[in-house]
This record gives C-alpha cells, structure tokens and sequence, in this order.
C-alpha cells in the first residue's frame, strides 16, 4: 500500500520511529542546557530584586532625619526629610531680621539665612534632633517639631509657623549651626517591615503614632518568591553616624540568594 507521496505505510512508520528516536537522545543532551538558562534567569531576577530593595532603602537613608532611625518589630523606621536650611540667629552676626525664638512662645516667625528650600504649608521643621532619650530633642515626642503655617510653597521669608515649640523646651536646645530639617507633611515617618515573605515600605506615618500608617508598597516578594530579612541597626557612642545592617534572602523555585548591605547613617543634627 502506498501513501499519496508513494511511500509504503511500512517505510512510514520506520521514518516516524527513527525520528522519534533521535527527538529523544536529542532532548537528552537539550534538557540540561535549557534548565541551566532557566535556572540562570531565576536566579539574576532575584538578585536584581534584591539589590533595587537595598538601593532604595540605602537611597532613604540619605534623606533620614538625623538621630531618628530606630528598630522596631520586624524592621525599623525613621523620619524622612525632603530638604533643610539654617535659620537665623543671633549668634550668627547678624544685627537684624528676623531671629527663630527660643524663648518668646508667641514669635512665631523667622528669616530662612540663604536659599529658601523646599518646604510647603503643612510641612513640618525640626530643629537639633537628638533622638530618644534627650526630650525635647527628639521629633518622636515633638518637642523640637513645628508646623509651617499655610497653604503652598513658602517662597519668601519670613516663615511662619502655626505655634512655636521651641521656646516651650526646658532648657532651651537651639542647634549650634542653625540648622533645620523640613519633614514633608505627605512622608512623615517611613517604615520597612520584613513579615510574612514580604518586605514592604509604608510611608506617612503618623510621628506621635508611627505604628498608624497608609497602604503600604511591596518591595520584594510576591506570590512565587518569599523575603527572609535580618536587619539591625547600632548608632555609635558619639552618636554622630549609624549603621544599618541589612540581610536579604530572596526563595523561588527551590533556590535562594542572598544579599547583604551596610549603610552608613549620618546622624550629625
């Protein structure tokens, strides 16, 4: 019997054996190479994960208020800056304008020395944050934070403030080169928590209460790959700078990597 190309249903069948035969000692010698790629694309997407969730925490840090980054359970936070300034002083030289008080309540304004930054009604300032332990100094109690009066950008001087706590602190703690900090109203405090699989960035959390915060955003780990983190952070005993030590240990598939960061915290009020 022969097939409409003239080939006997015999010859056919040998035909579709032998190249049955070579498909498979072929997919032997396949197999591996094509889990290897597989396995190879696995592992750089971790790693890639990994390491843009350690930039962008390392890339916070820069922005962190000094002496305000602390541990918390399963992670830790801080409060994030979006500029700063040094404000005028009478220990500065000057012999006019508009001094911050740190002694009359109801002065509520002062001159911004050199380019007004960035800073918005609603935004917050804070002055010489020494942390925990050192109230008022520390933005956590509020102390030593004020609000910006108004709505919009602050785009001349004087700023004015809705109150002026400074001058309420007992003693008195203004900072030795005038510095201050604006804390933008939408930020506020930040903070990573590392739970179930997953490492996920709130922000805007409330400064009095930084445990009530929004939505947070996934920053590693999903349905197919799980977030294992160590994360500790140790200030020195001058209190000047920190370290942040981050370990991140990214499973999919049966495999894992893992990355570890230390950053180093500016803690210079």
């Amino acid at each position: 019997m022969k097939t409409p190309r003239g080939f006997t249903l015999v010859e056919m069948i040998v035909v579709i054996a032998i190249t049955g035969i070579i498909a498979a000692a072929v997919a032997v010698f396949i197999r591996y190479p094509v889990e290897g790629y597989a396995d190879a694309v696995r592992r750089a997407e971790l790693t890639d994960a990994a390491d843009v969730a350690l930039r962008r925490i390392a890339r916070d840090m820069r922005l962190a208020l000094p002496n305000s980054l602390r541990n918390v359970a399963n992670g830790f936070e801080f409060i994030m800056t979006k500029s700063g300034g040094r404000y005028r002083d009478p220990t500065d030289g000057s012999t006019a304008g508009d001094f911050l008080s740190f002694t009359d309540a109801s002065d509520k304004t002062f001159d911004v020395l050199g380019a007004l930054p960035a800073m918005n009604g609603g935004d917050s300032i804070v002055v010489y944050n020494l942390g925990a332990g050192n109230s008022p100094a520390d933005a956590y109690s509020g102390g030593n934070v004020a609000t910006i009066a108004g709505a919009g950008a602050v785009t001349a001087n004087p700023v004015t403030l809705i109150a002026n706590p400074f001058a309420s602190q007992s003693p008195p703690l203004p900072s030795p080169s005038a510095r201050f900090q604006v804390v933008d109203q939408g930020d506020r405090v930040v903070r990573y928590t590392c739970a179930g699989g997953v490492l996920t960035r709130y922000a805007g959390c409330s400064i009095a209460t930084p445990a009530v915060c929004g939505t947070g955003a996934t920053l590693a780990g999903s349905a197919t790959t799980t977030v294992a983190c160590n994360i500790d952070y140790t200030s020195a005993a001058m209190g000047r700078n920190g370290l942040l030590f981050i370990s991140l240990t990214l499973t999919s598939g049966g495999e894992s990597v893992t990355l570890f960061n230390q950053i180093h915290v500016d803690n210079s009020p």
